[in-house]
């Protein structure tokens, strides 16, 4: 009995197997590719939004705490990020936090938080006083830590008595969990810096990062750096996560093309599967040798037939 059926047969259908194997990795590195594209699609679209807030609200003229954040404990809408405010009070000198771990230009640094306790969040507005009493966390600006951050920073003052200030309001952040040395802090959270510096008050659910204070005071500090438009690569990165998907899909498909038709049947039976092999077009010296090899045959099968007469 024949075996060269069966074995055909395996061979198609492994061929096959390794064509939809093909077809099944090409889908796959395609969806992988094109979320990740995606991904990066939407991280242009928010960066987006977030250049066209800062154009147009970092140059914008100031106006009324108040007229902005109507609720101290609501949340900064992302639409009000970078707003310029007035707002009158009383700088707590004494409750100064730093914030660590936020370098300036790649020089390390601590940015120094002061607890303004609001006298008028409408200083621009002859009525009367609004949210007086409120305590609104300002950036007043940054200074170098040192040689290894571990010693007491010295922090310029504040000017003293009623000022009046004009902030760029940021949202809040989020409460940090790491530690800090005392009057320390993580992050911009109003809540704990108040809890390190000791103030007890309803903050702001906002913060301000200081453009300029009346009076002014003494010794400035570091200003503070304007936020950044550079879009970023994140539409190229898109781009190329597509143009991935669209190679895999190309290449594997070629791929498993070429293993669903590396099998072929060559005959009529069952038994004449096999392996295609590659075939190249016969030049003319070979044909010239062929047609000789088959006269020299003719003439010994004709020498052949006249010795088996002779006999």
């Amino acid at each position: 009995m024949s075996t060269a059926g069966p074995a055909a047969a395996d061979l198609r259908a492994a061929a096959r197997r390794q064509a939809v194997g093909l077809v099944l990795v090409a889908v796959l590195v395609a969806v992988t590719c094109t979320f990740l594209g995606r991904w990066q699609w939407q991280r242009h679209v928010d960066r987006d939004a977030a250049i066209a807030v800062v154009e147009a609200n970092y140059a914008a003229a100031p106006v009324d705490l108040a007229d902005v954040v109507p609720d101290p404990d609501a949340v900064l809408p992302d639409t009000d990020a970078w707003r310029s405010v007035e707002v009158s009070g009383r700088y707590l000198d004494d409750a100064t936090v730093l914030l660590r771990n936020r370098p300036v230009d790649g020089t390390p640094a601590y940015h120094a938080l002061v607890p303004l306790l609001v006298t008028d969040a409408a200083p621009r507005d002859a009525g009367d006083p609004v949210a007086a009493g409120r305590v609104l966390v300002v950036d007043r600006g940054w200074v170098p830590t040192g040689a290894d951050g571990s010693v007491d920073v010295d922090v310029p003052a504040p000017p003293r008595g009623d000022v009046t200030v004009t902030v760029r309001l940021r949202p809040g952040e989020a409460t940090s969990s790491r530690d800090a040395p005392a009057r320390q802090v993580q992050a911009i959270a109003p809540a704990q810096v108040l809890t390190a510096g000791g103030v007890e008050g309803e903050p702001y659910a906002a913060y301000g990062a200081l453009v300029r204070e009346q009076p002014a005071a003494a010794e400035p500090l570091g200003a503070l750096a304007a936020p950044s438009t550079d879009p970023g690569s994140h539409l190229s990165y898109a781009f190329q996560w597509w143009v991935f998907a669209l190679g895999a899909l190309a290449a594997f498909g070629v791929a498993a093309r070429r293993e669903w038709t590396s099998v072929v049947r060559v005959g009529d039976g069952p038994d004449t599967l096999r392996p295609p092999r590659p075939r190249r077009a016969r030049g003319r010296d070979e044909l010239d040798e062929d047609a000789e090899i088959a006269a020299h045959e003719a003439r010994d099968v004709t020498a052949q037939a006249s010795a088996m007469r002779s006999r």
